[in-house]
């Protein structure tokens, strides 16, 4: 199982961190230590002072595909689920600065916390699907899917002409505006429309 996450895929998010809006997916990969499940604790690294969430959609992929046609993609994906995205960003900024590639900010050990998955069917409309994070039960992130640069089937398509996909593979989709710094102590409740999917502490 691999995770494939796209960065930058909303414009405000994009904005927010004084990034150009991409022309086509950005791409980095985490390894299958980075999931966290259950809504375990995690624990803050200390290799870091400034871990971001990023809550994202996330896909997971239901069979083998490469090369995939967008005006197929669809099948290639048949639940969705909620993940945050922990970013070191003091660890970030310098690699970015230097032209570095930035897996040790976004790739560390369970830095992708993932709910429990749902049918795609279950949802009315998954390009008017909002989604939202809330710290401390403040909402600090929301989120609708019909704002997305790139379309999931897009992304897949996208993704496949690189890199083969897999059954289990998980593939988060980008983070709305709204990023910022966790601390010690904080609790996080991840949710699509109004439905709790994530909810776990900081530790």
């Amino acid at each position: 199982m691999k995770i494939i996450a796209i960065g930058r895929n909303y414009a405000e998010h994009a904005k927010e961190l004084n990034n150009p809006v991409p022309g086509v997916p950005v791409i980095f990969m985490k390894p299958e230590t980075a999931v966290l499940k259950d809504n375990l604790p995690f624990y803050h690294p200390e290799f870091s002072t400034d871990i971001h969430h990023e809550i994202e959609i996330v896909l997971k992929i239901c069979k083998e595909g490469k090369y995939i046609s967008e005006k197929f993609a669809g099948n290639y994906y048949d639940e969705i689920g909620l993940g945050v995205d922990f970013t070191a960003r003091d660890i970030q900024t310098i690699h970015k600065e230097k032209g570095l590639p930035w897996e040790l900010a976004k790739a560390f050990d369970n830095s992708a916390p993932i709910s429990v998955f749902k049918s795609k069917e279950s949802f009315q409309d998954i390009y008017n699907l909002g989604f939202s994070l809330n710290i401390n039960e403040k909402t600090v992130q929301l989120g609708n899917t019909k704002d997305l640069l790139f379309s999931f089937e897009n992304i897949i398509a996208f993704v496949s002409q690189y890199i083969t996909l897999k059954k289990g593979d998980l593939i988060f989709t980008g983070t709305p505006k709204g990023v910022g710094k966790i601390n010690v102590g904080d609790r996080l409740q991840g949710y699509i429309e109004k439905e709790k999917l994530l909810d776990f502490e900081i530790k």
